[in-house]
């Protein structure tokens, strides 16, 4: 069974938690709104390349929320600056995970230990961008 197969039916958040076990933080949200972002998956996994690992040093901007930011652009983009919309996510995906950099998500440096998995990282961010994309 193929791995688009198997994923039918599944919540999408878990969808992306799948992902992650191939690709990162960026390109497993990414994909996990493929089918509404109506891009090659090709062009998707590029668009995220560069933003797995808080863009490839920890220090930067968790690659969930990266790859949620781009997939609210991409889906509601209406020629108007989406700053209020981005605030947002940023918010959500915030409350969700206790922090928005990827150092300070895995504990690097810090005695609180790990804030948030990768995977659970990946999970919050498609739901808050489920929540605010698809119910608002």
């Amino acid at each position: 069974m193929e791995q688009n197969e198997m994923m039918n039916g599944m919540p999408r958040r878990e969808r992306a938690v799948m992902y992650k076990r191939e690709y990162n933080c960026c390109q497993a949200v990414l994909m996990a709104f493929a089918p509404e972002l109506g891009m090659p998956e090709e062009k998707l996994l590029a668009m995220g390349a560069c933003f797995g690992s808080g863009m490839g040093c920890m220090e930067e901007t968790c690659g969930a929320l990266c790859g949620a930011q781009i997939a609210q652009g991409l889906l509601k983009y209406d020629n108007r600056r989406m700053n209020p919309q981005a605030s947002q996510l940023r918010a959500e995906f915030e409350m969700r995970c206790g922090a928005t950099r990827c150092k300070d998500l895995k504990g690097v440096g810090s005695d609180r230990g790990v804030l948030c998995s990768c995977e659970d990282c990946v999970r919050h961010a498609t739901e808050a961008l489920e929540l605010l994309a698809f119910n608002s």
